[in-house]
């Protein structure tokens, strides 16, 4: 449930006021959440209290997602310009911190974050927040998105629905909703349907987000969910994506997005996990219907957490032996988890 007391929005005005230099920053591999809620409380603070702001992420966004930033806001990646991306949060006297729930999530950034003697702010939506690393926290498990989160808390601030903020706001919503298949509730219509009224258009963000793929995307989905897809009798999918196989299509950072919910349309299937093979490791992405805990396999098993049916994680090499495999350690553990 969504509250906002009066008491903490005070104390983020307070702390807006105050500052000459902001730094708005999102956490690692940025998805449209981390991207629009960023580019909206940048575009916030500088449309709206001329304060100068600097976007940071730790990567550089997947392609379809790049029309979320706004030109207006200065936006640095730190894989591309780690020293540029340094020394603005060297130099901010605010720091606000989106999408992520303490600053071991921006990886390379992390040591100049906990190092800054700025002012810190977390607004976020995921469980287990590092209360302590922040002056000020909000912090909502229970809400669609973190773009949510910061358009109920803009309004709090006096800001009224919009066609400059509000593409942002409901372009990250939407991805992290799968296009309002999870995680919904009455606040989030309620948004969308403010938005729309305010002259958003929906129906370009749409298109934008899902329609704007090169076909090596659609080719890999077809490859792997003939190829790749892996049933097993207890409801549980799970799909392996080698480093092989991602040099064979030729794919680029968030043209895997979607794919790890595919295997749900399956009748019997009652969780799907996503193994991708990244530097010396894999993400895990994992999905699961209504009665099955994402975020309790991707907390347990895999270094992970999230929402209870969409969550994520990692696995590393001394997670399993090589004797063993990658493929029958995940057959294992989803055996274990999930008993037929």
């Amino acid at each position: 449930m969504l509250i906002l007391t009066q008491e903490k929005i005070h104390s983020l005005q307070a702390l807006l006021e105050a500052a000459s230099r902001v730094v708005v920053l999102g956490h690692v591999h940025p998805d449209g959440d981390a991207l629009g809620s960023t580019t909206a409380m940048a575009l916030f603070l500088k449309e709206k209290w001329g304060k100068e702001v600097t976007c940071i992420l730790p990567d550089t966004p997947p392609e379809n997602l790049h029309f979320i930033l706004a030109p207006a806001i200065p936006c640095l990646f730190f894989d591309q310009n780690a020293q540029a991306a340094t020394e603005a949060v060297q130099k901010a006297d605010l720091i606000i911190l989106q999408d992520c729930n303490a600053f071991n999530r921006t990886e390379g950034l992390e040591e100049p974050l906990k190092l800054s003697s700025a002012r810190k702010v977390l607004i976020d939506h995921h469980l287990n927040p590092d209360a302590n690393a922040f002056n000020l926290v909000f912090s909502t498990p229970d809400i669609s998105s973190t773009c949510e989160l910061l358009y109920w808390i803009l309004k709090e601030l006096g800001w009224k629905p919009d066609t400059l903020i509000g593409p942002a706001l409901l372009a990250g919503m939407t991805t992290d909703t799968n296009n309002f298949a999870n995680s919904v509730y009455p606040s989030t219509f309620r948004m969308a349907s403010e938005l729309l009224d305010a002259g958003v258009d929906r129906d370009a963000i749409l298109e934008k987000i899902y329609w704007c793929y090169r076909d090596n995307r659609v080719r890999l989905m077809g490859y792997m969910q003939n190829e790749g897809l892996h049933l097993l009798p207890n409801g549980a999918a799970y799909m392996i994506l080698t480093r092989d196989i991602q040099q064979r299509f030729g794919l680029r950072e968030g043209e895997t997005e979607g794919l790890v919910n595919v295997p749900l349309c399956i009748g019997d299937v009652r969780l799907s996990l996503l193994a991708k093979e990244d530097q010396g490791h894999f993400r895990v992405s994992v999905r699961s219907k209504r009665g099955t805990s994402a975020q309790n396999l991707a907390r347990q098993f895999f270094h992970g957490g999230g929402h209870e049916n969409a969550a994520g994680g990692r696995i590393f090499p001394e997670d399993f032996s090589p004797a063993l495999g990658i493929q029958a350690y995940i057959e294992q553990i989803l055996k274990a988890f999930l008993p037929s």
